[in-house]
């Protein structure tokens, strides 16, 4: 993911093991997705679309949203040149927080890199406007010039802030190819009805970034607002020593996304299927045939049996399943009372699991 990356020259958790191997821990997903599209003949399915989620782990300063270990979720579309490749993952991002109930104070921003000779341009004419200022820029960015100009654009530093603004313009570097390919990505995402707002200093810093850039922000986690966010990696194929291979792709951080849903107050608990109260102890065994059986025909289900037996019914109507097996004996026979507001299909399966015993 570029040696000039922070991630990599910062933030790697790397270490010998005790067989003196040199080990790495993941710090993102796209790179080992890439390999895998080489080295396991995945060409061949091209476009391929793939998603996938797990932890990753950096080494940083902890803070509000931002953890050593953390989790994420990842979808790339790999070996689909077309604007409609941008369109589909961003309108999927879209309907994901809006799925999560967290939409709302969330903003798509988007800009463009450009194709290979656009971006190198706008490259070109950075490095010469920064290096006029070098000296006053942060020390950070004085490195960057050299190596990764584009960064600089991204900088959180006020000594950077105060000549960013003034910068070259991507817009005034774009190629009519790139220029129509930024243009069929707003207009299909204006089709879509998926909002967006123009962030023309919204970069990717490495080489092997093309065309789109975009991040879904929100003011609601403190200096960490980045919820989502991705771009097209043309390029990154060909780094890895494969052929050129155009990609796009997003990775969306499940800790930020997890408080900004906690936040919003839009995470519904699912109640239990079946809860099983065994109101007289003779019947034991028989509720534990009967709770086995609804798990294992994949029907959640959980029992109340100790406590004073004449509570145990009511503790059971309060904790909220949506079917109520009280279990009995009646002359000297287990029996199973089934209670539902609605009997519903899912009352129904309990029945029929019951009634197999």
């Amino acid at each position: 993911i570029g040696e000039t990356t922070d991630v990599v020259s910062k933030e790697m958790y790397s270490f010998e093991d005790r067989g003196g191997d040199s080990l790495t821990l993941r710090p993102e997903f796209t790179a080992g997705i890439a390999r895998a599209y080489l080295t396991n003949g995945w060409q061949q399915f091209a476009p391929v679309k793939v998603a996938t989620h797990g932890p990753l782990f950096r080494y940083e300063r902890p803070q509000k949203g931002r953890y050593r270990q953390f989790h994420q979720l990842d979808a790339e579309i790999i070996g689909a040149a077309e604007p409609q490749a941008d369109v589909e993952l961003l309108v999927m991002a879209d309907q994901l927080l809006k799925e999560l109930g967290i939409a709302d104070g969330v903003t798509l921003m988007l800009n463009t890199l450009g194709d290979g000779a656009s971006r190198e341009a706008w490259r070109t004419a950075l490095v010469e406007y920064f290096r006029a200022v070098k000296d006053q820029l942060s020390e950070d960015s004085q490195e960057r010039l050299e190596k990764n100009p584009l960064r600089i654009l991204d900088s959180k530093d006020p000594r950077d802030k105060v000549f960013v603004g003034d910068a070259p313009k991507i817009d005034d570097f774009l190629s009519a190819e790139a220029q129509d390919f930024f243009g069929k990505v707003t207009s299909g995402l204006d089709a879509a009805g998926v909002e967006w707002t123009r962030a023309p200093s919204l970069v990717r810093g490495l080489d092997y970034y093309r065309h789109t850039a975009f991040e879904f922000v929100t003011d609601r986690l403190g200096a960490q607002g980045t919820v989502l966010g991705g771009g097209r990696y043309d390029g990154l194929m060909e780094s890895l020593g494969g052929a050129p291979t155009p990609a796009v792709g997003w990775a969306a951080g499940i800790e930020r996304l997890a408080m900004l849903v906690a936040d919003a107050g839009t995470a519904k608990e699912d109640s239990l299927t079946a809860i099983l109260v065994v109101e007289d102890d003779a019947a034991l065994a028989h509720a534990q045939r009967a709770i086995a059986a609804l798990r294992q025909n994949g029907i959640d289900a959980e029992m109340i049996a100790t406590g004073s037996p004449r509570k145990r019914f009511d503790k059971g109507v309060k904790l909220g399943a949506r079917v109520l097996v009280s279990f009995v004996m009646r002359d000297g026979v287990p029996v199973a009372n089934l209670r539902a507001a609605d009997p519903t299909e899912e009352y129904h399966a309990v029945e029929r699991v019951i009634q197999s015993l």
